[in-house]
């Protein structure tokens, strides 16, 4: 994971007049709704490490936001892995994909539209990590994750007071799952029809 975040120039995956913020362990605007951001740098290993991403793995990311995330799962998974992510927002998604082609992350499958629906196309995958906030695990992604497969994400009220409990699900080769709740974190809610709905954000927000 360390020679990963070396090697990725985070810097590309900043919106320019913050470059100079790169390397600073705080997240960071990017374009889109005004709740995007670039994630601090030390998320990134608390997700993936517990995924153990590795070479070879076919891996979901819902939430692209910046790029810098698939850009980093490009580089564990190797030129025989896979890496799908998807982006709800537009505006989003386009700063997002420039950002990969920047960099030269040109075989990372960027794709616009509701991540949590998942991306059958490319099922199963080894590994998915959702960088929102869920009230729940949405049922599509349980649905596209492979025996054995793992699964990240925040899980819980949208409360910055409270937060999420960042949740693991490891799924062995007969179906079996285990459920860990690893640590709290504070993410923005997950959008889409498996998201967060009107009346569960407003029922949230109290």
């Amino acid at each position: 994971m360390i020679e990963a975040m070396r090697k990725v120039p985070r810097e590309l995956f900043m919106p320019e007049p913050l470059r100079r913020y790169s390397y600073y362990d705080e997240p960071y605007p990017i374009p889109g709704d005004g709740r995007q951001t670039i994630s601090a740098p030390y998320t990134y290993p608390l997700f993936y490490e517990p995924l153990d991403l590795s070479l070879g793995d076919r891996f979901l990311e819902v939430g692209m936001g910046s790029g810098y995330g698939a850009a980093l799962a490009r580089e564990l998974v190797g030129g025989e892995g896979l890496v799908v992510t998807i982006e709800i927002n537009r505006d989003t998604y386009e700063f997002g994909v420039e950002n990969l082609r920047k960099a030269g992350y040109l075989d990372v499958i960027a794709v616009l539209g509701d991540g949590s629906k998942g991306y059958p196309e490319y099922a199963p995958y080894d590994k998915i990590c959702v960088t929102a906030a869920c009230p729940r695990v949405p049922q599509p992604l349980l649905e596209q994750l492979d025996r054995p497969g793992r699964l990240i994400a925040p899980i819980g009220p949208l409360s910055t007071l409270i937060g999420q409990d960042l949740t693991l699900i490891t799924r062995d080769d007969l179906g079996k799952e285990r459920v860990e709740k690893l640590t709290k974190v504070v993410y923005v809610p997950l959008q889409g029809e498996y998201g967060w709905g009107r009346y569960e954000l407003k029922r949230s927000n109290g």
